[in-house]
This record gives C-alpha cells, sequence and structure tokens, in this order.
C-alpha cells in the first residue's frame, strides 16, 4: 500500500491536502504565459481576424495551456489524479500549438531555425535565460511573423519537456504515496495515532502529579508532626 507524505499542523493534526504548489515559480508556466500574450498579438499582426478559424484555435490553445496548468497545480491539492489529468491536457494544448506555429511557417515560406543557426542559437539562449513576459514584450510590436513563430515554437519545445519531466514526477508520486483515498486513510491513522500519544502522554503526567501530590502531603505530615 502506498505510503502518502502527509502535511502536520502546528500541533501535530496531520492534513489529507497535499503540499501548495506555487504555479507561478514554474518557469513551465511563465513560459506559457509569455505564449498566450505573444499568441495574442501574433494573430493580431499576422492572421486575418475574419474568415480564418486559425486566430480562435491558436489563441484558445495558448489559453488553455496556461489555464490547465493553473487549475491543475491548485487541485493538486487534494487530487493528483485530476491533477494528471489537466497537466496531460495542457501539455497537448502546448503541442497544438507548436503545430499551428509551424504550420504558419510552412504556408507562408518562412524558415523554421534548427541548431547551428546563429539565429536560432542566440533566440534559445533568449528564451532559455527569459521567463518573464515583460522581457519579450518590447519585441512583441518589432519582430518579423517568422521571428515570432521561431520564437514561439523555442518556448513550445521548453514548456514541453520541462511539463514532460513535472509530470512524470507527479506519476511517480502518485504510485509511490497513493491518491486521496490513501491520504484519507493516513490522514485518519495518523490522527488516531497522535490521539493515543496524547492521552499516553497526559496519563503519565497525571500519575507523575499523584506521586507528586503524595511527596507533598507526606511532607506537610512531617513539618506538622515537628511544629508539635
Amino acid at each position: 500500500m502506498p505510503t502518502p507524505q502527509l502535511q502536520y499542523s502546528n500541533d501535530g493534526t496531520p492534513s489529507v491536502l497535499r503540499k501548495k504548489v506555487v504555479y507561478t515559480d514554474l518557469n513551465f508556466y511563465k513560459r506559457s504565459d509569455v505564449l498566450y500574450q505573444l499568441t495574442a498579438v501574433f494573430c493580431g499582426r499576422f492572421l486575418p481576424q475574419y474568415g480564418d478559424r486559425t486566430v480562435d484555435q491558436m489563441v484558445q490553445a495558448a489559453r488553455s495551456t496556461k489555464q490547465n496548468i493553473v487549475e491543475g497545480s491548485t487541485d493538486g491539492q487534494t487530487s493528483v489524479e485530476v491533477e494528471l489529468k489537466l497537466l496531460g491536457i495542457a501539455q497537448g494544448s502546448n503541442k497544438e500549438l507548436l503545430e499551428d506555429y509551424t504550420d504558419y511557417l510552412k504556408k507562408h515560406g518562412k524558415q523554421e531555425w534548427w541548431k547551428k543557426n546563429p539565429r536560432f542559437e542566440a533566440l534559445h539562449k533568449f528564451c532559455k535565460e527569459h521567463t518573464a513576459v515583460e522581457d519579450y514584450q518590447p519585441f512583441f510590436n518589432r519582430w518579423t511573423d517568422e521571428e515570432m513563430a521561431n520564437c514561439a515554437i523555442c518556448l513550445c519545445h521548453m514548456v514541453d519537456k520541462a511539463m514532460e519531466t513535472y509530470i512524470r514526477r507527479k506519476d511517480f508520486e502518485f504510485v509511490t504515496e497513493g491518491g486521496i483515498r490513501e491520504r484519507i486513510t493516513a490522514a485518519r491513522l495518523g490522527y488516531r495515532n497522535n490521539q493515543k500519544e496524547i492521552i499516553e502522554n497526559l496519563t503519565h503526567e497525571n500519575e507523575t502529579l499523584k506521586k507528586e501530590i503524595v511527596r507533598l502531603q507526606s511532607i506537610i505530615r512531617s513539618l506538622g508532626g515537628n511544629c508539635g
């Protein structure tokens, strides 16, 4: 049976909640936010606003990636199963967005940059060193469509790789620690053991106090005899 790693309150009471994940600290979340903002600008600048479903599909794919990371990380406090499902959806949406950008380059006769390409090396270094959307925004209205698309492709690959590692780790946690049922069982057992320990400590303290009372009564009696 899996052994959950429980969180405990200050009084020693176990909790069924998992350790909270601060999703805003996750680099793949930060890059998904960049992708969402970048995609909205890209579609506004380079794709027709009417009669082309690609715009809605790309923006929704970018949004789905980001939002499912948020929801999955939040719901993971109570259910790792739900977390894994939502992170899987996020990863799928990110791959869909990646495909849209590569299709755009092919359709418009633009070049997708690869390793050993000087532009790719510089872009990859920039994306690796920067995760905040504020670092990218100054370029949103300056880059060409080829530059923006290649930046998005680079970010998509980084998000996918990081999420793959993260999901594998969460899957291992689920296999080794179990889900909410195992956590509830462990928490209840932990609570009962904690209560048993408290009762045992109180019983021991009570016996100690009884012995001290007897000792003090003996001292009082002896003092009374001495006074007589």
